[in-house]
């Protein structure tokens, strides 16, 4: 199996954190915010990277909120998985401007066959905060579709991150 992205899988490590058998968790002492979103983080990274599949869609929604949202510049992630829907990596291929990322089927294609992915699931975040896809992001998501199907790669989802919940191209039928 290919290397998974190495902060995906570090030990869960919270050092201002205690946890009880039960999984909950407390703060050991008052927390800054950045402390507590680094903290969300790590927990999310740890959902989406263990070694059961992917099965909630929520999980992955907010995983890439998180890793996408706030950002001033678009860019399109790519969540690769195995056959049992397992998260072998997570990584940025294209990054653009204010509103726009170029994206190219054959690089897309070229990394998934390379991790061996039989899956995929795309994200991309809209600086501008509107969740709407557009017709080239519609355009682009069914070039992708239609090209890494000649390989036998799923093309599971699209999420666009803007403000509010993320976008999924599944649950509108756009996929």
């Amino acid at each position: 199996m290919a290397k998974k992205h190495s902060t995906e899988t570090k030990a869960l490590k919270l050092p201002y954190f205690v946890t009880d058998t039960a999984g909950k968790y407390r703060a050991r002492r008052a927390l800054t915010e950045e402390q507590i979103i680094k903290a969300a983080s790590v927990l999310l990274n740890k959902a989406v990277f263990r070694e059961s599949a992917i099965t909630s869609p929520d999980i992955t929604r907010a995983y890439l909120k998180a890793r996408l949202r706030g950002l001033e510049h678009e860019v399109f992630v790519c969540l690769y998985l195995d056959n049992q829907n397992r998260a072998i990596e997570c990584e940025e291929l294209f990054r653009g401007t204010i509103d726009s990322a170029a994206v190219y089927p054959r690089e897309v294609a070229k990394r998934c066959l390379q991790l061996n992915a039989a899956a995929v699931i795309f994200a991309h975040n809209h600086p501008s905060g509107i969740r709407e896809p557009s017709l080239a992001d519609k355009a682009i998501t069914n070039q992708l579709k239609a090209s890494l199907s000649l390989f036998d790669i799923r093309t599971l989802d699209h999420f666009i991150i803007g403000d509010g919940e993320p976008l999924s191209f599944a649950e509108r039928g756009l996929i």
